[in-house]
């Protein structure tokens, strides 16, 4: 769900930035009122979670991977604002640093996964728990269907952004300037493998975390009385820490994920079967499209593909990748942190 740089017009990148940015705006300003300096270290807590989430690819049918967001457990705890700004933080990092994503397609992923990932999440947990006990089996079932909605509808967005690209922006003779595959390809080929595996896994690891949450920070998922946690419990960032030294797990499922092949991979006889492969059998174009090929490399990240070239091991510089991640989210936090105390200083 990553879209790379190159997939989407210029003029659809610049509208899903106008779509999020007022979210963002918003966003900050509704979080900042509600002592934004409490909250930035469960905030940071969750954007790194998030971002060592979106590591561990899973394998998809047609030869593809996927992953989890880690979105539904961050909008039930953090709420859909925070939650949002949490997600964005960890795409941006993605795309800038490691490019996992585009720099021109930033705006669209995070609509699609930190937005309306969030809201989703958020209004189905609340849709669904409605009424219901504290120790209700019902929360749980809401925690793992918020998960799997939020998932499914960020798959669905990314899905409608690729499949309106060879309808609306294509040259002379027809032939795509962006993404290839039109709504018919696109929709049944993100959704497969959304609705069954990566579904699946968003939703068993939000009703995971959920229930423990619930036995041991039940402040976190609003059921103790007492008042909402100033600070991520060390369990928490204990449990980050193992989760990142497995993170060369993530590396065992091979294969692009679907709409996310490098442009090269269209000059190639291989490359093209694979993308064949993944699309329904739909032939692939026998060259990246023009626009695609003009914008694939408009940024390059400075550890592409989470593979520093200064490490031999590639499960290592994965997990070295995870490592300054998660470091670049804490520092950015912890700044925000420095900048936003004075403001919090001078008005008590």
């Amino acid at each position: 769900m990553h879209i790379p740089d190159g997939y989407l017009s210029p003029s659809t990148c610049a509208v899903m930035y106008a779509a999020s940015a007022p979210c963002w705006w918003v966003a900050l300003r509704r979080t900042r009122r509600k002592l934004f300096g409490r909250t930035l270290p469960l905030l940071s807590l969750f954007a790194a979670f998030s971002f060592v989430t979106m590591m561990f690819n899973l394998p998809l049918p047609g030869g593809t991977t996927g992953h989890a967001i880690g979105v539904g457990i961050a909008a039930i705890v953090l709420g859909p604002w925070a939650s949002l700004l949490a997600i964005s933080l960890a795409l941006a990092i993605q795309a800038l640093f490691f490019g996992d994503g585009g720099i021109t397609t930033l705006g669209a992923n995070c609509f699609n996964m930190a937005i309306a990932g969030s809201f989703a999440a958020w209004g189905i947990y609340r849709l669904v728990s409605l009424g219901s006990a504290a120790e209700s089996k019902r929360r749980v079932v809401a925690a793992a269907l918020a998960g799997y909605g939020a998932i499914n509808l960020s798959a669905l967005l990314a899905a409608i952004e690729f499949g309106i690209q060879p309808m609306l922006f294509h040259d002379a003779t027809g032939a795509p300037l962006y993404a290839p595959y039109s709504l018919s390809v696109a929709i049944p080929a993100m959704m497969a493998g959304h609705l069954t595996i990566a579904g699946a896994a968003e939703a068993v690891m939000s009703a995971g975390l959920f229930s423990y949450l619930r036995r041991n920070e039940p402040a976190l998922v609003g059921i103790s009385a007492q008042a909402h946690l100033e600070r991520a419990p060390r369990k928490l960032w204990g449990a980050l820490a193992v989760v990142l030294l497995l993170t060369p797990l993530g590396i065992l499922a091979t294969g692009a994920a679907w709409g996310e092949w490098a442009a090269k991979d269209f000059a190639s006889t291989s490359g093209r079967a694979e993308i064949a492969a993944a699309s329904g059998n739909a032939a692939a174009p026998v060259a990246a499209p023009q626009g695609l090929a003009r914008l694939a490399n408009l940024w390059t990240a400075p550890l592409p593909d989470y593979a520093p070239h200064f490490v031999k091991s590639a499960a290592f510089g994965y997990m070295l990748s995870a490592m300054f991640g998660v470091g670049l989210i804490l520092a950015i936090v912890w700044l925000a942190m420095r900048w936003l105390q004075p403001a919090a200083e001078s008005k008590q």
